[in-house]
């Protein structure tokens, strides 16, 4: 008899737990953003109790609650949701063909101020929501091309909104790489041009970063690799590499200093990568460890939704 303590249904993750204390100051300056001076609309409507119904129109993981939830919450309404973080959302099975609209959550609370929070709560929904969802997409097509390593995001968000943005990346399923740039080294090639070399930029990072930060080295050739691994980065991002370049250099590499004494490096590809080749497998190889993309977040399809007023409420 097994004596595991050991759940067989693992927890979800509470990724609410990660935000930072500053998350919530942030919505009241989006709301500030958005209502600076007289809401017109707020004195039409007053403040008649109501009820009012999030609809979802276009499939997708739900993603960004925490901050649906917070913008009602400093608005004095209260929200109920029918379906969980992390969710895909659907039409149900036997519901036949026509336009989605799925009933999410409900919203009561003041009128006026259900829809001073509106367009706030909508945005930021559906903006989490579309990138967990391209993250689940890549994520799913990587693996079914046979790829094994860690799939990431990128430190290219949208200033202000970094924290709903790495937020949905881990919804849905995807590392979200160096918050920022006190979080990890990342030498790029401005700092190796600046520098004059690989070597001496990692060199002096390593001098004041210490051992609790990794050092990220971006190269541009198989050269420039070799020599970030003899100075000591930890990770060797492949940039902007053709697929069939990218995997030769990662397999040679591994093969000459993977196994060698002394070497310790994580390889990271990146730049040009999409869900399009990632299918193909022309980017993909298990001696690659980190697939690092902005496609997942950049240049995302938001997830559609509505937020509307019951009249007889």
């Amino acid at each position: 008899m097994s004596t595991s303590n050991a759940s067989p249904n693992p927890p979800i993750p509470v990724y609410s737990n990660l935000l930072p204390p500053s998350w919530k100051t942030k919505i009241s300056e989006w709301l500030k953003e958005d209502c600076p001076s007289f809401d017109w609309g707020g004195f039409v409507v007053a403040e008649t109790p109501k009820r009012a119904t999030l609809f979802c129109k276009s499939e997708g993981i739900l993603a960004g609650v925490p901050f649906f939830n917070e913008v009602f919450t400093q608005l004095d309404c209260k929200v109920e949701w029918n379906y969980t973080e992390g969710q895909f959302l659907t039409s149900p099975p036997g519901s036949g063909a026509g336009k989605l609209k799925i009933p999410v959550a409900t919203v009561t609370g003041p009128s006026r101020k259900i829809l001073l929070g509106e367009r706030v709560a909508l945005n930021t929904l559906a903006r989490c929501s579309g990138i967990a969802t391209a993250s689940h997409v890549f994520l799913k097509t990587a693996r079914q091309a046979g790829y094994k390593g860690i799939v990431a995001g990128t430190r290219k968000t949208t200033p202000g909104f970094r924290d709903v943005e790495k937020y949905g990346m881990l919804v849905g399923g995807v590392d979200p790489h160096r918050y920022d740039l006190s979080s990890m080294v990342m030498l790029k090639d401005n700092h190796i041009w600046s520098t004059g070399s690989v070597t001496n930029a990692v060199h002096a990072a390593r001098s004041v970063c210490g051992f609790s930060l990794r050092i990220d080295v971006e190269v541009q050739t198989y050269e420039e690799a070799v020599e970030a691994i003899k100075a000591g980065a930890d990770v060797v991002m492949l940039d902007n590499m053709d697929g069939e370049t990218l995997i030769s250099n990662a397999i040679r590499l591994k093969k000459e200093f993977g196994g060698q004494q002394g070497y310790k490096f994580l390889l990271e590809s990146s730049g040009g990568i999409d869900v399009a080749n990632v299918k193909q497998g022309g980017h993909v190889d298990n001696s690659i460890d980190i697939i690092s993309t902005s496609s997942i977040h950049q240049s995302t399809k938001h997830v559609d939704f509505s937020l509307k007023i019951d009249p007889s409420s």
